[in-house]
């Protein structure tokens, strides 16, 4: 488990505030939904509190695995434009 913080501020405020909110109806709601609504907030109270919310870790790996992939299009683009430059020019110099 990564323990770096990545929730800061008014959102680690706004998590601990919700997730008091939520567990609070849901044990006066009771019953299997109020048993959930417990479970969610307390998962948006513990990230509110330890400031690190493994979510946010998996969208940012995401995040990175994507800007990787489009850098690696985006190179394999510009190799491939000068190779169909490469081509047009042998081609106009073996038809003079």
């Amino acid at each position: 488990m990564n323990d770096s913080k990545n929730v800061h501020g008014l959102e680690r405020l706004g998590s601990v505030a919700g997730g008091v909110m939520m567990v609070g109806k849901g044990l006066r709601r009771g019953g299997i939904f109020g048993l959930i609504q417990v479970a969610i907030g307390g998962v948006v109270l513990a990230r509110g509190i330890t400031g690190h919310s493994s979510l946010k870790d998996k969208l940012e790996q995401g995040r990175q695995e994507m800007n990787t992939v489009r850098t690696k299009i985006e190179r394999v683009g510009a190799e491939l434009k000068n190779l169909k430059t490469s081509a047009e020019v042998a081609s106009e110099k073996s038809t003079v």
